[in-house]
């Protein structure tokens, strides 16, 4: 008995230390790829440019001339319940509520080229194929799936630069690879401007890409080699051109080793094996019929570059120079658990795969954006080279402003820095001298309201993110909030508002304008800007010009000064606002809540309007115009599958009743988030949604980013430890944790009593611990002090 207690003892030993080595292991890919998260389950790095994926439609952007709302469903290219694949493509976005990429998609094949993907009604008419979800694997950096139609098994996986594929065929197949040039997500006719395709040798195909989508011109180049030599190929145009010129004199069919059009297709075909071999029983669809004979893997590298075909090579050449699969594939999974070893967590299995999976949606973007020689395209489409930061696109940032921004500034300040550096670069190339809106591959798409550039980059340089110059930052902070042309702003400057008669959401770019103008003010001050702080210290008040005293709420307001008739308040469209109504939006104050408690008359006024917000109906048809919201993500009239009311859970601190907070986060936690394809009440929206829970689940989080402050709530883990860039580090202890004891009774920072509802960054930074005493009841003595509640603009006073 004794022997046995101690076995069972190392043995408990032995696997937590190695669950702590293997973080890895918590991770579900699939979680949010059912319905509404829009993520995608395949291969990629950390911040990796190849973000390697199954697609399983081809759903176009437009239906007879109509915007086709079918869709909105692929803006990862993938749906959890599809039953088919259409091919592995290389560049995807995560969680994001529209959509670009799905560059260079590859199927492996036998029997007869198909050069159209079929539909998911008729997959025998083109080249996808069937699949059975007993084959389909996924883990960070690793994908896997055996499709039925080829009987091939895939297996993908990634550097930064370079998607790699390993096909293994039934032995004696005619081993052929498709490439479709004009595949892609959110696509239509006329998306590719031009590509192109060269056979430079019996292993080695170039060419690029020029597609005209969200990203209104974006240049994607790549370079191809396979492990085996060609044996036979085709290069097909589907949509020539009218001329053709003197190109009449070739037979551009039969084995022509370039081809350049609107409609690229190609195929390549590749000898018998010669070797054939056995897979394990453990690698088989069902283990009990025996091993089916197949071939010598096939394997595929694709590197890109958005800089040259010279660059998609140099790529290729520098991250992945050999044919090892099994060890680009370990080597992606080490880079993960680094990453995820920043924090450390002791919890039950739900919260560590909840907490890990959002981790990994959490550091997929924004992306690194330059090749391994630190040239990239820029903004103005000429080719730069970074030499003190590297430099990073896809800046989702109406959604990341809110989390995901501060979150990196703890966990990767070295890329916070990088990613502030690449705005900057940004706002230079800018031909109206602007930060980016909403950015992607060396383009604005112009995106969302508001300019949280600027948000991002204050909260970076108040959190003392080293690398970033204040001057600089603060002249492109400048250059983008006086911009006359940009979205009513010209307009807002001048009346302190924009008038609902003078473009839509009106009362959201209102709001958010003001945060932004904050955000400005915040670093004018660091930066001894007097007249600017001045300047800016006004317009950070204009949210009181949209709040209508008569119905407590935020409202429309005409160029008159009239307040808009037949207002409806709980409408998410046609109401001023954009993916929310005048309840949440009341709310988007976060840089002076003791102003908005002003506004409403007392705190108890605020307080009673976030308990009605999560207690009062929101009928269906109130929202039924704005597909970013669903039944799913809501609690009362608070929408927790979008992003505009993220803080509002921790408002309860700022009067006075911090154990409402704690409440509704724990509810947030349990309800809104599961490691399962349906797990994501909402889009990731590029980690926003995931890093919510990150912070969430840890005790705090950052309702005003442009502060060195995060509000506490109430956290679900048993212990964590931030493991901090700068060697130090930072431990969350929870005492008397249940799902019952979600109330916080006392908190100590370093063993002495913290009474206030906030730590600051520097805490954090500078190491030490964190402790929290939870119950069963409410502790309503704390955060009764005015000096104990989280920054308030009005505060200043």
């Amino acid at each position: 008995m004794k022997n046995t207690t101690i076995t069972l003892l190392l043995l408990t030993i032995v696997t937590n230390c190695f669950a702590q080595n293997d973080p890895a292991q918590y991770v579900n890919p699939f979680t949010g790829t059912q319905d509404m998260g829009h993520t995608f389950p395949g291969a990629a790095v950390p911040f990796g440019m190849v973000q390697l994926s199954p697609d399983t439609d081809t759903v176009m952007f437009f239906h007879e001339g109509e915007y086709n709302k079918d869709v909105y469903r692929y803006c990862a290219g993938y749906q959890y319940n599809d039953s088919t694949i259409v091919g592995f493509s290389h560049t995807h976005f995560n969680g994001t509520g529209h959509s670009d990429l799905g560059d260079f998609l590859i199927m492996p094949f036998k029997g007869q080229p198909k050069l159209n993907p079929g539909t998911s009604t008729k997959p025998d008419k083109g080249y996808r194929s069937r699949y059975s979800k007993a084959t389909e694997l996924a883990s960070p950096g690793y994908y896997t799936v055996e499709l039925d139609d080829y009987k091939v098994k895939a297996e993908l996986t990634a550097t930064t630069h370079v998607g790699i594929h390993q096909y293994t065929f039934e032995s004696k197949s005619k081993r052929k690879i498709l490439l479709d040039l004009f595949h892609g997500i959110y696509n239509y006719d006329g998306k590719v401007i031009w590509s192109s395709i060269r056979v430079e040798n019996d292993t080695l195909i170039t060419g690029y890409r020029q597609t005209q989508g969200w990203a209104r011109e974006r240049k994607v180049f790549f370079a191809i080699t396979f492990s085996e030599k060609i044996m036979d190929y085709r290069l097909v145009n589907q949509k020539p051109e009218k001329y053709n010129g003197f190109w009449r004199k070739f037979d551009n069919i039969e084995r022509f080793p370039e081809c350049s059009g609107k409609k690229i297709k190609a195929w390549f075909q590749f000898k018998e094996s010669l070797k054939p071999v056995y897979l394990s029983p453990k690698d088989l669809r069902t283990g009990t019929e025996p091993p089916p004979k197949i071939g010598q893997p096939l394997k595929v590298k694709l590197a890109i570059s958005a800089v040259s075909i010279a660059g998609a090579i140099k790529n290729l050449q520098q991250e992945a120079p050999h044919w090892n699969f099994e060890q680009y594939k370990s080597e992606a999974r080490k880079k993960w658990n680094k990453a995820f070893k920043k924090i450390e967590i002791d919890a039950g299995r739900e919260v560590k795969e909840n907490l890990y999976t959002a981790m990994y949606h959490a550091f997929m973007s924004p992306i690194v954006y330059e090749d391994v020689d630190g040239r990239y395209r820029g903004l103005d489409q000429q080719i730069h080279e970074s030499t003190d930061f590297t430099n990073y696109t896809i800046f989702s940032l109406w959604d990341t402003f809110r989390a995901l921004h501060p979150l990196l500034t703890i966990l990767q300040p070295e890329r916070t820095s990088d990613m502030v550096n690449s705005m900057l670069a940004h706002q230079q190339e800018s031909a109206h001298g602007m930060l980016p809106i909403w950015s992607h591959y060396n383009n604005e798409n112009w995106c969302m309201t508001g300019y949280h550039a600027a948000s991002v980059i204050s909260d970076a340089i108040v959190k003392g993110i080293q690398g970033i110059n204040i001057d600089t930052a603060l002249h492109a902070m400048k250059r983008t909030a006086w911009y006359p042309k940009y979205d009513q702003n010209q307009i807002y400057r001048i009346r302190g508002y924009v008038p609902f008669d003078d473009g839509p959401y009106s009362v959201t770019k209102s709001l958010e304008y003001s945060y932004d103008d904050w955000a400005v003010f915040q670093v004018a001050k660091m930066a001894n800007q007097e007249k600017l702080v001045r300047a800016l210290r006004v317009r950070a008040e204009n949210y009181k010009n949209v709040f209508d005293r008569k119905t407590g709420l935020m409202r429309p307001k005409m160029h008159d000064k009239t307040w808009l008739n037949d207002f409806d308040p709980l409408a998410t469209h046609g109401m001023g606002f954009i993916e929310g109504n005048a309840y949440t939006y009341t709310l988007f104050v976060p840089h002076d809540i003791m102003g908005l408690a002003f506004l409403k008359g007392s705190d108890e006024a605020l307080a009673q309007h976030l308990d009605t917000l999560f207690s009062m109906p929101l009928p269906e048809e109130k929202y039924a115009n704005t597909e970013d919201i669903e039944s799913v993500g809501i609690i009362g009239n608070y929408i927790h599958g979008n992003e505009p009311g993220h803080h509002v859970p921790y408002m309860y601190n700022y009067v006075g009743q911090p154990w409402k907070t704690e409440r509704m986060v724990r509810r947030i936690n349990k309800e809104m988030y599961k490691a399962t394809p349906d797990g994501l009440c909402g889009n990731d929206d590029c980690g926003q949604m995931s890093a919510w829970y990150i912070f969430s689940a840890l005790g705090f989080y950052p309702v005003t980013p442009g502060t060195n402050q995060y509000v506490l709530g109430s956290p679900n883990i048993k212990n964590a430890k931030i493991n901090l860039d700068n060697g130090k580090t930072f431990e969350i202890e929870v005492k008397n944790q249940s799902p019952e004891n979600r109330y916080v009774q006392k908190v100590y920072l370093n063993g002495k009593h913290w009474p206030k509802l906030y730590i600051t960054h520097n805490m954090i930074t500078d190491g030490g611990k964190l402790t929290f005493e939870m119950g069963a009841s409410p502790n309503k003595e704390r955060g009764q002090q005015y000096g104990d509640r989280p920054y308030s603009l009005s505060g200043e006073h």
